[in-house]
This record gives C-alpha cells, structure tokens and sequence, in this order.
C-alpha cells in the first residue's frame, strides 16, 4: 500500500528541461522496482523509464539519451530528470512500483512554445 505523489510537471519551451520528482510513502519503499509512464490525449499510457530496485535502469527508445530516471531510498524518492524535451513529450506523468500499485494522479507536462 505504498501512496505515491508526483510533482514537478509544468510547462515549457521545447528543449528545456524539468526534473519530476515521486514521493512514496506508506510501505517500503526500497524493495520495489519504480517506474515513471506517461500518458497523452487519445494514447495508451506507456512505460518511459524504469529503475530496479538494485539500480539498473530502462528506457524506452524515444527518450534514451534525454531522461534519467534515478531514486533516492533514503528519502523514499524516484526521480526523473527530463533534457532536451519536445512536444510530443507532452502527457500526465505517472509513477509507481512493480509489482504495480494504485495509480497516483500524474503530474502534467506541457512542452510547447
């Protein structure tokens, strides 16, 4: 029963940047591979960047190179740090853990000029 809040979305000008941050709290926190997924207007959510619980790292092939998913056990914190962003990575993000929880309710970012 991990609670999960998203935050950082906003808007900006393509090629800028933000960091998302995902607060968990509610059950351990370390243990779980965290994920960020995302999911625009008339598209299914898809997977953006995963983190295992040991430190490694996926990411879907149109964001390699421009985020970095990282997390902070300590402070029971999952990150995403977005450069170079374009339009079409415009959705509400999300996160959560696998096995999967419930859903928070997703941060927006808005990239446009």
């Amino acid at each position: 029963q991990v609670q999960l809040v998203e935050s950082g979305g906003g808007l900006v000008q393509p090629g800028g940047s933000l960091r998302l941050s995902c607060a968990a709290s509610g059950s351990i926190f370390s243990i779980y591979a965290m994920g960020w997924y995302r999911q625009a207007p008339g598209k299914q959510r898809e997977s953006v960047a995963t983190i295992a619980s040991g430190g490694s790292t996926y990411y879907t092939d149109s964001v390699k190179g421009r985020f970095t998913i990282s997390r902070d056990n300590a402070k029971n914190t999952v990150y995403l740090q977005m450069n170079s962003l374009k339009p079409e990575d415009t959705a509400v993000y999300y996160c959560n853990r696998f096995p999967f929880g419930d859903w928070g309710q997703g941060t927006q970012v808005t990239v446009s000029s």
